[in-house]
């Protein structure tokens, strides 16, 4: 019989995405916000799965991270080997937050031009390739790191790749990454407890302090302050801290909520959860949450199923995701290591869904009870 870990370890081939379109690099005025817009649309209705398939085997929860997210790209895909690259702009904005702390309680000056020099070069690797969205997408903080500091770096990555997705030009994603990377500063003016709760007042007012401090640094953009403002802010109006609708919450701050919400869900603490989990309760609630032409750009990156997910397909066999078909987010590569009955292959088979009209994924694995 296979074993879990075959399946979350997987082999070391590469996952692969169909390569995104060059984007000019070319700094230009900041347009007025963008009307919402989708990427290329799927031929068929997104849908979730109600109930994964379940399976008695093990370890399920150690799944390893993609090693890859392009087609000839292998980036690092733990926090050692972010360490090693000290001039990586992730690793480079996670420094610089670290930094700025202390400035939420003194009159000392913001560093604005430090700020806009790494997220210029987020920008440009991120409309480049995926490669940095999927080193921050595995990435684990430091060791006396600061966690706000960290969940902000990620945030402002896998924000712009996200809004690159959208459509998003050069100049609105160095805005919409400025906006990511300070977007809970207010969280270091609160206790720890406070910061832990999430329903309670302190929590809920962290928007607007992380606006006021924003706005008493004087960043380049008013825009900024205003996406800060209002990235707790929900589609139905059920967010915080004024409950707005839909075509009253900027474009940016759509972007930061969603990104926000999945990096949180996926990111620190005993009740991480699985990528493909967090990915299934956005889609689910998406009229009443988020835009759907966001959640759409959300997928065409990640997909239903994430690399590195482990899965069922329809004849039985196991395997895990290694890739994503941006535009088929229900089809993407895997890695099949058991048949239908369970018995471990002789060696890993790789299948692109895309390809394969007759076979499908039909959930998750799981534990068995």
């Amino acid at each position: 019989m296979v074993r879990m870990s075959d399946v979350a370890r997987g082999a070391a081939s590469k996952p692969r995405s169909d390569p995104p379109p060059e984007k000019s690099r070319a700094a230009a005025p900041a347009p007025p916000p963008p009307a919402e817009a989708a990427p290329p649309s799927e031929d068929t209705e997104l849908r979730v799965p109600a109930r994964p398939a379940r399976l008695n085997l093990r370890a399920l929860a150690t799944m390893a991270p993609p090693a890859a997210a392009e087609r000839d790209e292998q980036p690092p895909a733990d926090r050692r080997a972010l360490d090693v690259d000290a001039d990586n702009p992730f690793v480079l904005l996670e420094r610089l937050l670290e930094r700025v702390r202390p400035l939420v309680k003194t009159d000392d000056p913001f560093p604005w031009d430090e700020l806009t020099s790494i997220v210029d070069r987020l920008v440009s690797a991120s409309t480049a390739s995926a490669e940095l969205f999927w080193l921050a997408h595995a990435a684990m903080p430091p060791a006396g790191g600061d966690p706000i500091a960290f969940h902000q770096a990620r945030v402002a990555t896998l924000a712009l790749r996200i809004g690159a997705n959208h459509g998003l030009e050069p100049a609105q994603l160095a805005e919409l990454g400025t906006a990511a990377a300070l977007l809970d500063v207010g969280l270091w003016l609160l206790d720890g407890a406070a910061r832990r709760d999430m329903q309670s007042p302190e929590y809920r007012s962290h928007p607007r302090l992380s606006a006021e401090l924003v706005h008493r640094w004087g960043p380049p953009s008013d825009v900024v302050v205003q996406a800060i403002l209002q990235h707790h802010e929900l589609e139905h109006g059920q967010g915080f801290p004024r409950a707005l609708q839909r075509q009253a919450i900027h474009p940016y701050a759509k972007v930061l909520g969603l990104v926000d919400r999945y990096a949180t869900l996926t990111g620190l603490g005993r009740t991480r959860a699985r990528p493909h989990e967090v990915i299934r309760d956005i889609v689910r609630s998406k009229n009443e949450e988020f835009s759907p032409a966001l959640v759409k750009a959300l997928l065409f990156e990640i997909s239903i199923f994430p690399p590195g997910t482990p899965i069922r397909l329809n004849t039985g066999e196991i395997g895990r995701v290694t890739g994503v078909n941006r535009n088929h987010p229900l089809r993407p590569r895997v890695e099949l290591v058991a048949d239908g009955k369970g018995q471990a292959l002789p060696a890993p088979r790789g299948v692109d869904l895309s390809e394969t009209p007759f076979l499908y994924i039909t959930g998750p694995v799981t534990e068995s009870r």
